[in-house]
């Protein structure tokens, strides 16, 4: 995909490195060019300009981006502008970071149905981390139900799903699973990423370091968590 990010704090530089790390083209903006330093030998393009003036947005590939992330973390007022020259000039997907509830508001009147709050999103997951000891991230489905990814206990290491007999006795289903694989990124560095597996089959065998992502109650994802 192609992918813009109109700022380039902490979250949107994250953003950016790891979209590229996924095989993305990526041009980062911001109007202060030291951030624009930090990432220009790191991602495919960035580029110093304010992205409240519409005539700069004439030097940018906008009709051909897949995604616009308004990602400034610093002028809501900024990140308000911005996001109504986008809905203007382009019918890539606009995805914009909210600020506060009013900021909420205005996006939502501007037609935006992808808001992010990263700072609470951050929270919440740092919560389920320090209440579940295994748990890596967590996907809310209701009350009672989630989508959560964690660590394999070292019970389960080197055992197949059926002899786990995993529905029956953890009442939970895995849906996937996340296995460390070596991957040269585009800057040549060698990283660590997790790589689905697929959907398993009984005889998927649990390898060390595995990640299982599984569905069922929040109070089996609870007990599963505090095996180790």
């Amino acid at each position: 995909m192609k992918v813009i990010i109109f700022g380039l704090g902490n979250f949107g530089m994250s953003l950016a490195l790891s979209l590229t790390e996924t095989g993305n083209e990526v041009i980062g903006i911001d109007k202060q060019m030291e951030k624009v330093n930090i990432v220009k030998d790191k991602i495919s393009h960035s580029i110093c300009l304010d992205s409240t003036n519409e005539l700069a947005y004439q030097t940018l590939p906008i009709k051909q981006t897949d995604i616009a992330v308004v990602a400034i973390g610093e002028n809501e007022g900024a990140a308000i502008i911005t996001t109504a020259i986008l809905k203007k000039l382009t019918t890539a997907k606009v995805i914009s970071r909210s600020l506060s509830p009013i900021h909420d508001t205005v996006l939502q009147a501007m037609g935006i149905t992808f808001i992010v709050h990263p700072e609470q999103e951050a929270a919440l997951k740092l919560t389920n981390k320090l209440n579940l000891k295994n748990i890596i991230d967590s996907f809310k489905i209701d009350e009672k139900y989630s989508i959560s990814e964690i660590e394999t206990p070292a019970e389960f290491v080197g055992k197949s799903i059926a002899d786990l007999d995993f529905r029956s006795k953890q009442r939970l289903n895995i849906i996937t699973i996340l296995r460390e694989k070596e991957k040269i990124n585009l800057i040549g560095n060698a990283t660590l990423i997790k790589e689905v597996v697929g959907i398993p089959s009984a005889e998927t065998i649990i390898q060390k370091n595995d990640i299982l992502v599984v569905f069922g109650l929040n109070d089996d994802i609870s007990k599963i968590c505090h095996k180790n």
